[in-house]
């Protein structure tokens, strides 16, 4: 009876680990250098073809299958797939590549940068990168990702990289997101020192890569 009973607890631990693998929330945190190409998002269905190219006759390279509890195929994994998984906020997005009125090419493979081809069954589930941070960034604010440079935490007076830095970002409690101008941000920061901070920064580079993202957490 104890051997069965310790074999019970010990599946149930096992399953238990396993759910919180798979429905645990996806989010960047980190600086990403070779994803700096994408043009911005696409909210995906929880069951979806890749194509090699975007031709319903085309190979089909993977059927990805998805829930809040379950990914399917594994070799993938929705570590690799997702560029934001957050389902307590209906957010199931990967990172776009290009498009065609029809058809979006996705990262279906984050760790190889490996690309595919999905069909679009909404056009209003792809956003772009700008859309995507005036709407959430506005609602949630912004955080600094880790390992940007140290120009990030400048605050300058105008959108231009030689303007005056007016302050500097230290131990932000809150940056609240104002309007996105191009590859710059009107943020308003709250320090540590509760004093508060209102200019431009960098929110990306001039080649796509980016140094805050939505305080989505």
């Amino acid at each position: 009876m104890k051997k069965l009973l310790l074999l019970f607890i010990a599946f149930t631990t096992v399953g238990i680990l396993s759910l919180n693998v798979t429905a645990k929330d996806i989010i960047p945190t980190r600086v990403v250098l070779n994803q700096a190409n994408t043009i911005g998002m696409y909210q995906v269905s929880g069951d979806v073809t890749i194509y090699k190219e975007p031709n319903e006759d085309s190979l089909k390279l993977y059927r990805i299958r998805w829930s809040e509890d379950e990914f399917f195929p594994e070799e993938i994994g929705a570590d690799k797939f997702f560029t934001v998984f957050l389902p307590k906020k209906s957010l199931a997005l990967v990172g776009v590549t290009d498009m065609t009125d029809d058809w979006v090419e996705i990262i279906y493979d984050n760790s190889t940068d490996k690309t595919g081809w999905i069909k679009i069954d909404d056009p209003f589930k792809f956003m772009t990168w700008v859309n995507f941070y005036s709407t959430y960034g506005k609602k949630y604010g912004l955080t600094m990702l880790k390992s940007c440079p140290e120009f990030c935490k400048d605050i300058k007076a105008t959108t231009e990289d030689n303007s005056k830095t007016i302050s500097t970002i230290n131990y932000p409690k809150k940056i609240n997101l104002n309007v996105i101008r191009g590859n710059w941000a009107l943020v308003s920061v709250l320090d540590m020192d509760k004093t508060p901070k209102t200019g431009y920064i960098r929110w990306r580079s001039n080649d796509g890569i980016r140094y805050f993202f939505p305080d989505l957490k």
